[in-house]
């Protein structure tokens, strides 16, 4: 049977709990926010830490543009909607006006709109500019989807000539640090500092190239190559994944991105390098030789 009497006592206990859940997840959450990280964190509110011009501008885009137009459309309608309750109901106006239509009001409930639209659409069209107008690379990485795995491929003509797969890790494979579904045994490397252009295809079926903190997203399709682009400024390890619902196991192909320093990246370029000319794959000690 239920004791009844031990009830508050058990709630209080749960409340308890729940308030100390949440501050530690508060605590976590304003302590990992001061660092630039790739991914999001416990008790997380808006979007990850912007690292690329791009997504800097999408932040702007979201939090000074539309956040504001969208608070205060959302205010508005809800004043008129109390506004209406109130003057309107039956109690305070018992005889309803018979008026159909009011010149003045259309007008301004038509052009109102479109103004707020022209002042949405000139940043939007600004900033779909600079993400579909690819400027000069200094490095290009081809990702191509399979099902359910990324491989990335540098080009020769860049000092690479070589390929390799990119799986999600095992979690008996799991070393500290590492996160339970993103990260993965071979990691893509870039140099920070440096224009990254992405061709992204797939080999079977759609699969989604989504990295948040670089402000990327673009469709992996097969039979196209499609191409995007960033620019990282500061180092670090990136996550991303497949947003598309592509298979049994979307879930579980994850993109990495390790942002290196120019050094680091022509000693990992060479010692990749190396490995494919030796027909053999490329290893974590190579790029320490």
């Amino acid at each position: 049977m239920i004791d009844f009497l031990s009830v508050p006592r058990v709630v209080k206990s749960a409340r308890t709990g729940m308030a100390a859940t949440i501050a530690s997840l508060a605590a976590v959450g304003a302590a990992r926010a001061e660092e630039v990280i790739g991914h999001a964190y416990p008790g997380q509110m808006g979007l990850q830490p912007a690292v690329t011009p791009i997504a800097e501008e999408m932040h702007f885009f979201h939090n000074d543009i539309l956040l504001p137009v969208i608070i205060v459309i959302s205010l508005f309608v809800l004043g008129l909607l109390i506004y209406v309750g109130v003057r309107f109901n039956e109690k305070a106006n018992p005889t309803p006006s018979r008026t159909t239509h009011h010149a003045l009001l259309e007008v301004a409930w038509t052009i109102l709109p479109v103004l707020i639209l022209v002042l949405i659409a000139v940043p939007s069209f600004r900033l779909l500019t600079h993400q579909l107008v690819l400027p000069k690379g200094d490095v290009t990485v081809k990702a191509t989807g399979n099902a359910w795995y990324w491989n990335y491929e540098y080009p020769k003509d860049e000092g690479g000539g070589f390929n390799f797969d990119s799986n999600v890790k095992a979690d008996k494979d799991l070393q500290p640090g590492d996160l339970r579904l993103l990260a993965v045994d071979n990691e893509a490397v870039v140099p920070v500092g440096k224009v990254v252009r992405v061709q992204v295809t797939s080999n079977d079926v759609i699969h989604s190239f989504v990295v948040q903190s670089f402000g990327i997203r673009i469709d992996a399709v097969p039979g196209r190559l499609n191409e995007t682009w960033f620019k990282a400024e500061k180092e670090g390890l990136y996550y991303g994944q497949c947003s598309k619902l592509c298979g049994k196991d979307h879930a579980y192909m994850p993109i990495a991105f390790r942002v290196v320093s120019q050094d680091q990246y022509a000693a990992w370029l060479a010692s990749h390098s190396k490995a494919a000319s030796a027909g053999r794959p490329a290893t974590l000690a190579d790029a320490r030789r």
